[in-house]
């Protein structure tokens, strides 16, 4: 294997690999040798940039946009991967939603809306590229956690709630898809530095540094999904993994 180039003949669709934390996993994989398929729910242009971005760097990249909560619109970008790339050998699910609600005042409509992107976006994506990813004989998911599934936080039951599920489907699925070869992990970012929408400072939340003096960069989470999809990584399955800076220890 040609040094630094450990996912070379690897194809990886990750949801959400538009922007932040996706696109720094997008990028890090392309640049192990991986051919990457970008989801995005909307964010054609933003896709369409980590795309150029992978492209001009000299890695192979396509986007396909769609709704990881709706079964057609998932098939549908997994066939979009095998067609473009011809095969399928690892899942990254990062796509998520972040709110903040008071409980009482929190909508079943939004609890839901939360719960579908992070968990049955999980369960049909994992459903939907499970023969290919049985076909790779060393297929890998990655699930992208959240601290708060593990810490808890204040105003977010509905994002506490999905990715503590989410915790829990990759050792369900770990335990289901070993027989096939496929791995499973959850790599838990602590405090990043990204844009989000809707982020504050409201009281529940923990502000500043961890102890290790500075919040996160998302290529440090990237460097661990890479890891999970790589060959090193053969021997870890069922692993919710906190990348945190010390922020939490479980």
């Amino acid at each position: 294997m040609t040094p630094g180039r450990d996912l070379a003949d690897k194809v990886v669709l990750i949801t959400g690999g538009a922007r932040n934390i996706g696109r720094a996993i997008a990028r890090s994989l392309a640049a192990g040798g991986a051919r990457v398929m970008i989801n995005a729910r909307t964010s054609t242009a933003e896709a369409d940039e980590t795309v150029a971005m992978i492209m001009d760097a000299g890695g192979d990249a396509a986007s396909c946009i769609g709704d990881v909560t709706n079964a057609a619109s998932v098939a549908r970008i997994v066939d979009a991967t095998v067609t473009r790339f011809g095969q399928l050998d690892a899942l990254v699910h990062n796509a998520g939603l972040r709110g903040e609600q008071p409980f009482a005042a929190l909508s079943y409509e939004e609890w839901r809306r939360v719960l579908a992107v992070v968990l049955d976006g999980a369960f049909l994506c994992a459903q939907a590229a499970l023969p290919h990813l049985r076909r790779s004989k060393a297929g890998s998911i990655v699930h992208i956690g959240g601290e708060t599934g593990h810490s808890g936080a204040a105003h977010r039951a509905h994002v506490v709630t999905a990715k503590a599920g989410l915790a829990g489907l990759t050792k369900a699925l770990a335990l289901d898809l070993a027989p096939d070869g496929i791995t499973v992990n959850c790599v838990v970012p602590g405090r990043i530095n990204t844009v989000r929408a809707g982020a504050s400072d409201k009281p529940g939340h923990r502000r500043g540094a961890p102890p290790i003096g500075r919040v996160g960069d998302p290529l440090e989470i990237a460097a661990m999904v890479r890891m999970l999809c790589g060959p090193d990584a053969r021997y870890i399955t069922g692993q919710s993994i906190h990348v945190n800076g010390g922020g939490w220890m479980p």
